[in-house]
């Protein structure tokens, strides 16, 4: 027996009449502001790269921008993690360009070591560390940025990003451990630089997620799309942060 069969039937019907109504007013609510989802409905991306070869991938966008936007500090001696490709795009007087990767078989890599574990990299050597979209494979942060900040000179600065929202690389499926919030970010870093000594923004918004979850590119949407940050939806999360003298 139902739970409202013992109800009078004028009352039954008075209940099925209400969600009746409600069901009919939330679709008429849906019709006045249809979604339409064309080519994203799918349950495969539009690209496994995240869309490489569809154009500039749209987190690159916001990383590319920060680091334009900070290119007066990657200067002296720099060091990057796994190519120089941005100390060589971005860097103002660079004197010494280095690279840090854990892979041994990288024949660019001045220092090989596990950012968490990286005793081997000299303390007080480096003007400026870039540091993208690295953070997410290291399972132990607060010793990577104790690292970074002992490997750093005084004065220098580490230009890091880090993901908010992601797919995970076909090959990190078991060492990509995590996705980030400007809070949490900020803080890593505190903690590690002191709270005076840190800057974050959070980038994008839900387009930008979207559009990069399914694999379009930045070339795909307007700037004015691209430039509209969200709080509540970052894409990408910035960070510089100094070394005290």
């Amino acid at each position: 027996m139902s739970r409202d069969s013992s109800l009078p039937a004028a009352l039954r019907h008075s209940l099925l009449s209400d969600t009746r109504r409600h069901a009919l007013r939330q679709r008429l609510h849906r019709l006045r502001r249809p979604a339409w989802l064309g080519t994203i409905r799918r349950t495969t991306p539009l690209s496994d790269h995240w869309g490489f070869e569809r154009g500039t991938p749209v987190d690159r966008y916001y990383i590319e921008h920060f680091l334009a936007r900070e290119s007066a500090r990657i200067r002296g001696r720099v060091l990057e993690v796994a190519d120089s490709g941005y100390t060589r795009r971005f860097g103002y007087e660079v004197v010494r360009s280095d690279v840090l990767d854990i892979d041994t078989t990288n024949p660019t890599a001045t220092f090989v070591a596990d950012l968490a574990a990286a005793d081997a990299v000299p303390s007080d050597t480096f003007d400026c560390l870039i540091l993208t979209q690295t953070l997410q494979y290291v399972f132990d942060l607060p010793a990577a940025l104790g690292h970074v900040h002992r490997i750093l000179r005084p004065g220098g600065t580490v230009l890091c990003t880090v993901p908010a929202a992601s797919r995970i690389g076909s090959r990190y499926l078991e060492t990509e451990y995590w996705r980030f919030t400007a809070a949490s970010a900020s803080r890593l870093f505190e903690d590690a630089f002191g709270e005076d000594a840190v800057t974050v923004y959070a980038r994008g918004n839900v387009l930008a997620c979207v559009a990069f979850l399914v694999g379009m590119s930045a070339e795909e949407l307007s700037r004015g799309e691209l430039e509209s940050d969200d709080e509540f939806f970052p894409l990408v999360v910035t960070v510089r942060a100094t070394k005290q003298g």
